[in-house]
C-alpha cells in the first residue's frame, strides 16, 4: 500500500498529456455529476412526502438544522472521497453528496418550478448562467495556470461570515436580501478559482473523483445563488 502510494504523482508533475487526460476524467465526473443530480431532483420531486418534509425544514431553526446536516454529508463525503484509494468508496462519497445536494435543493426548484409563473424559464437561465460562468473561470485558471491558492484564507472567513448571517437570519426572521445572494456568488466563484487550482496544486494523477466532487461542490453553490438573484426578479 505504501509502495503505491509513493508512486503517486502529484497533477503538477505529469506532463501535458497526462494533465489533459486527468483533466478530461475530473470535469467528465462533474457532467456526471450534474446529470445524476437533476435525475436525482426529478425523482425527490415526485413524492410529495419528500417535498412537503423538504418545504416543512425551511422554516426558522429547522433549516439550520437541514443546513447542519448538509454539512456534515459535506464534510463526510469529502473525507471519504480523499482518504479512500478504493474508487467505489469515491464514487458512493460522491454519489452520497450528490443526492443531499438534490434534497437541499428541494424547496428552491418546487418554489421555482411550481409555484412561478415563469419558474420553467428561470430554472433554464439560472442554469446556462451558472455553467457559462463555471467554464469562463475553469478556463481562466487552465489557460493561465496561474496558482489561486491565496484564495483560501479570504474563502474561509467569508464562508464563516455567511454561515453567522444565515444563522443570524434564521434565528431571528430577516430575510438577507438581494445582495447577500449577489456576495455569495462572489464567494462561489472565488470557490471554482480555487477548486480548479486545486487540480494541480492539491490532487494526485488517481484523485480525479474528489476533484470532481470539490468542483461539483462550489457549481451547485453557485447555482444556487444565482437561481435565488433570478427568482427575485420575478
Amino acid at each position: 500500500m505504501n509502495q503505491t502510494f509513493n508512486n503517486k504523482l502529484m497533477v503538477g508533475e505529469l506532463s501535458e498529456v497526462d494533465k489533459v487526460a486527468f483533466y478530461k476524467k475530473t470535469y467528465a465526473h462533474v457532467a456526471g455529476g450534474v446529470l445524476v443530480f437533476i435525475l436525482f431532483e426529478y425523482l425527490l420531486l415526485q413524492s410529495e412526502t419528500v417535498v412537503q418534509f423538504a418545504l416543512s425544514m425551511t422554516e426558522g431553526w429547522r433549516w439550520l438544522i437541514m443546513l447542519g446536516g448538509f454539512m456534515f454529508i459535506t464534510n463526510y463525503a469529502e473525507g471519504m472521497a480523499l482518504k479512500t484509494p478504493d474508487k467505489n468508496k469515491q464514487y458512493l462519497a460522491y454519489g452520497l453528496y450528490i443526492l443531499a445536494e438534490a434534497f437541499i435543493f428541494v424547496p428552491l426548484i418546487y418554489i421555482a418550478a411550481f409555484t412561478m409563473e415563469t419558474g420553467l424559464e428561470i430554472l433554464n437561465q439560472a442554469a446556462i448562467v451558472t455553467l457559462s460562468l463555471f467554464s469562463g473561470l475553469s478556463a481562466i485558471v487552465l489557460v493561465t495556470k496561474k496558482d489561486f491558492s491565496f484564495l483560501k484564507a479570504g474563502l474561509t472567513v467569508g464562508f464563516f461570515i455567511a454561515i453567522g448571517l444565515i444563522i443570524a437570519g434564521s434565528l431571528f426572521g430577516f430575510n438577507l436580501g438581494l445582495w447577500f445572494s449577489v456576495g455569495m456568488c462572489l464567494l462561489a466563484g472565488g470557490s471554482i478559482l480555487y477548486q480548479t487550482s486545486n487540480l494541480v496544486n492539491k490532487y494526485s494523477n488517481d484523485e480525479y473523483i474528489p476533484a470532481a466532487l470539490g468542483l461539483f461542490a462550489s457549481l451547485m453553490l453557485l447555482f444556487w445563488y444565482i437561481l435565488r438573484i433570478f427568482m427575485s426578479r420575478d
